[in-house]
């Protein structure tokens, strides 16, 4: 039986759209088209209508849909070998392992399925580390407007309401604080504190980007206090700002870094980078995961990884000229408070929520998506071209003359 045919034969929109709501569990609220096929910037729906993805999968896709080399290798590895256990050496895992090591210029590596599960380990390991070594009680401060995965542990590590709302008792050990405070941040620290987690670049919370000398005197804190530095970047990572970390862009480095998302190519994968001294705080035992650093997942990874080392410029030259464009439109539309990026990581926020501005695009053509109800964030894939760009600009034009 061809049971890739019995998934696909058959299915018209409406048909799909009632099974959605039927037989899935209603925590999306999904916008009415259904994707089938995915090729560079392109997004194509059951109805043959075409999209131009400005949003990547929310950061996820960022060589591009079903970049050839990803395909070919996941069809290798898929023939060869699926899935075994982590009892036993998985070749796919350790060169990955050894190829993020080289690139982050750290230790050791752990690998997960998401960036949920990666921020998770992020803060198991802190925590015993800072057990072993008599460092505080555990407690990690993280910033308001953060954003850290959907996990119980990580939406209490998440400083906003609304995500933990109905999900109480929360788990204990987090503070949070102003985010790009530096005074702020040392009233915050007290004998409990035993790390510090933050995303140099806020995504979910509306891309706001860390200042150079704010994370600097973060880094001073933790290196006086011997506090851990835990670097979120699920989102502003593997090439997204221009440099493959964004805190390259800081010139120092965490403790800790978290990747997922872009990280596999559309493969799910989560990696927790760490130095040495930290990284040995885990041993057999006190960590794991089934899935976690397969062999297709690792492969698929390794393959992307390998990509985006060859779109940096790109990125970074697309990056300038979208924001510049985009400051176009804020000379001319008085709701537009602010555009604020780092390569092709770019939010503007509007003076109203930017719901319906998302839904026109989409009959236009164009997926984007409104984060924080008023920030309009933009994520394409990092092969984006300058003519990809202007028409996406020339699309929000038409939408905000109608405002």
């Amino acid at each position: 039986m061809d049971y890739f045919s019995e998934i696909y034969d058959n299915i018209d929109e409406k048909t799909m759209i009632k099974n959605d709501k039927k037989y899935i569990i209603g925590t999306y609220g999904r916008y009415g088209i259904v994707p089938v096929k995915g090729y560079g910037m392109i997004v194509e729906d059951i109805n043959g209508k075409k999209y131009k993805d400005f949003l990547a999968g929310i950061g996820v896709n960022n060589v591009g849909h079903c970049h050839p080399e990803v395909v070919k290798t996941l069809q290798k590895q898929a023939e060869l070998l699926i899935h075994t256990s982590n009892l036993y050496h998985i070749i796919p895992q350790v060169q990955l392992g050894k190829k993020l090591v080289e690139l982050t210029g750290m230790d050791k590596a752990f690998f997960s399925n998401s960036g949920a599960e990666a921020n998770e380990a992020a803060i198991k390991l802190a925590r015993k580390h800072g057990k072993n070594n008599n460092i505080g009680e555990g407690e990690i401060i993280t910033m308001e407007h953060s954003f850290h995965g959907r996990t119980l542990t990580t939406i209490t590590a998440t400083a906003k309401p609304a995500y933990q709302e109905g999900y109480e008792p929360l788990p204990k050990g987090f503070k949070y604080v102003k985010f790009n405070d530096i005074e702020v941040l040392k009233e915050g620290i007290s004998n409990k504190t035993t790390a510090i987690m933050l995303e140099p670049i806020q995504g979910e919370g509306g891309i706001h980007i860390a200042d150079k000398e704010y994370l600097k005197g973060v880094r001073d804190i933790c290196n006086d206090k011997n506090i851990v530095l835990i670097f979120d970047e699920v989102q502003c990572g593997m090439a997204r700002t221009g440099k493959m970390f964004a805190y390259e862009y800081y010139d120092i480095k965490p403790d800790i870094l978290t990747l997922a998302k872009a990280l596999g190519g559309g493969a799910p994968i989560g990696a927790t980078i760490a130095t040495e001294e930290v990284a040995t705080t885990f041993t057999p035992g006190s960590h794991g995961t089934t899935f976690g650093g397969n062999p297709l997942a690792c492969s698929a990874s390794y393959a992307s990884v390998r990509v985006l080392e060859g779109l940096l410029e790109n990125t970074q030259n697309m990056g300038e000229y979208f924001i510049t464009e985009l400051n176009k439109l804020k000379n001319k539309y008085g709701f537009i408070k602010e555009v604020r990026g780092i390569g092709l990581m770019i939010g503007i926020e509007l003076s109203f929520n930017g719901g319906d501005i998302v839904k026109k695009m989409l009959e236009k053509g164009y997926l984007i998506n409104c984060t924080s109800d008023v920030v309009l964030r933009f994520l394409p894939p990092l092969i984006v071209e300058k003519t990809d760009i202007d028409g996406l600009i020339n699309a929000l034009d038409e939408v905000f003359s109608e405002i």
